[in-house]
């Protein structure tokens, strides 16, 4: 029997995931990694590269031995990674330097290149690549002109964390549009690289490396990766790509108009675009998708999971310990909790991540608003219920964005990750849109997408938008309650306006952001 293997580098884990041919997920390794903070150096989380391919090799070797099967039994690799992170290389090829998607240190860098060319800069960039420069590579690479010139002087070529992983593997560099795209320095409309970004920026345009689409064969496992991670020397190590795009590609989201909402630790709504385009307003990110010639609308949910998880640990301590002897997950017993709280969790409104602005993008101060002292309305429960219809009335917020320049009318939701395994928060996000909501079964969309494009380098699947649609099969689906839907709007125009003031808080000095974008000089009012 064949089978494929996933190679998926997160923010905090990197996993070795394997497939059958069918899509079903056979065995999984997985450890967690730390970044590492440089003294000194704020915002810094710089990637260990020497301890992460070890711990990547543990990985392929534990999913192998869960398998029961042997190195030679894998008929093709891929990796994917978090988006973002960076990997540099010196004229020998070797890695020297590897920032995550979360390093920050480069904000005095975004504010200088925010002001080249009378502070059109920046929209040239977005209106290339799609990308602002808060999260783009351009303002690190400064950083290390500045601060560490023998890094710099000695880069050779720059790739993503997905690339450093394959070409551990191969020994090839190369990088693939999805994934690259989130560097801003790469063109949305030819997906290669416009080298006369970093030759505006003052940087070194000659240290890109080749580009290739993902899903086409990048090399073949060394002797020497063999030894380390177990996988036969020869086995094709194909083009992977950004975690996002290949999870829509494990979701069948592969064709012009179709929409996805992905649950994790941060949110992401994203929407296939008919053709390539950025918004006016520069609120939306526009990412290549892994489909050639297809372009994705993003907007960010900050910190949804996240903000589900500390509400669970700072508060829930006796609910842990009920799921516990239940046999259950605290979440399922604090959604059943929230079911028997009325639809609009009597008008309690939390305050965490904004809509996204992606020009002058921050948040203002966690809050819950509009409290009460009656413990009968005004408990765990209730919060908990306010917290998931708050993900579903920004995540509908962002849609609405998305919809506003692209002209995409939405006819249905796929809701994958953490967040939709709660069939209460898969109701609210119907009800909120207005859309039916559709929950696959696959639980590892990022890895099968992944795993997709391997089959497909390999020869093992005609193509990848195809076999993505083929695989992917639905678990639950949910309509719209017409009712629900028209409180759930009334509460998004309060919420908006609400929002609003408490960035006005902000702004006065009188409460912290939760987050702001890296080199943000002016906060304008959630809106502008």
């Amino acid at each position: 029997m064949s089978y494929l293997l996933a190679l998926d580098a997160g923010t905090g884990s990197i996993r070795a995931v394997i497939f059958d041919l069918s899509g079903h997920q056979i065995a999984v390794g997985q450890a967690e990694w730390k970044h590492l903070s440089v003294d000194n150096v704020p915002g810094s989380m710089e990637f260990d590269l020497a301890v992460n391919w070890r711990l990547a090799c543990q990985c392929i070797r534990q999913a192998l031995a869960t398998a029961h099967l042997s190195g030679g039994d894998i008929q093709s690799v891929a990796c994917c990674s978090m988006r973002e992170g960076i990997v540099l290389y010196d004229s020998n090829g070797d890695a020297i330097w590897a920032c995550a998607n979360v390093d920050a240190r480069a904000s005095h860098e975004v504010a200088e290149l925010k002001e080249l060319h009378d502070y059109c800069f920046e929209s040239e960039v977005y209106n290339v690549s799609g990308q602002t420069l808060a999260l783009s590579a351009m303002p690190r690479l400064l950083w290390l002109a500045h601060h560490r010139p023998d890094i710099y002087r000695n880069t050779a070529t720059m790739t993503m964390i997905s690339d450093w992983l394959a070409a551990q593997l191969c020994g090839e560099l190369a990088v693939d549009p999805s994934n690259a795209g989130t560097t801003g320095m790469l063109d949305l409309f030819t997906r290669d690289w416009r080298p006369g970004l970093l030759d505006m920026a003052g940087l070194r345009a000659d240290l890109l490396s080749p580009v290739k689409e993902t899903g086409t064969v990048l090399g073949a496992i060394t002797p020497a990766a063999a030894q380390q991670c177990g996988l036969r020397a020869g086995t094709p190590v194909v083009m992977g790509g950004g975690d996002v795009q290949l999870g829509c590609l494990g979701l069948g989201v592969v064709r012009p108009g179709q929409t996805a909402v992905l649950g994790g630790t941060f949110w992401q709504q994203v929407v296939n675009l008919p053709h390539v385009r950025t918004d006016p307003e520069m609120n939306i990110r526009v990412n290549p998708h892994v489909i050639p010639g297809m372009v994705q609308a993003e907007s960010i949910s900050f910190f949804t999971g996240l903000t589900m998880r500390w509400f669970r640990d700072a508060f829930c301590a006796e609910e842990k310990l009920i799921a516990e002897r239940l046999g259950t997950d605290t979440y399922t017993l604090l959604e059943e909790m929230a079911s028997r709280v009325p639809a609009g969790s009597h008008g309690v409104m939390p305050i965490f991540s904004d809509a996204m602005h992606f020009k002058h993008w921050y948040h203002a101060a966690p809050a819950f608003i509009n409290l009460s002292i009656d413990p009968e309305k005004c408990n765990k429960a209730t919060l908990f219920r306010a917290l998931e219809e708050n993900a579903a009335i920004v995540s509908a917020c962002n849609l609405a964005q998305i919809a506003h320049f692209s002209g995409v009318v939405f006819d249905r939701l796929v809701f994958a990750g953490g967040g939709a395994k709660g069939a209460l928060w898969s109701q609210i996000l119907s009800d909120v849109t207005g859309l039916p909501v559709y929950v696959p079964a696959v639980r590892e969309a990022t890895a099968l997408g992944c795993a997709i494009a391997a089959g497909t380098g390999a020869g093992l699947y005609d193509t990848m938008a195809t076999t993505g649609e083929t695989l992917v099969s639905w678990q639950r689906q949910f309509t719209p309650n017409p009712a629900h839907r028209e409180l759930y709007q009334g509460m998004m125009e309060k919420w908006r306006s609400v929002y609003a003031g408490q960035l006005g808080l902000v702004d006065s000095g009188l409460t912290t952001s939760m987050w702001q974008a890296p080199g943000l000089t002016k906060v304008p009012h959630s809106g502008e």
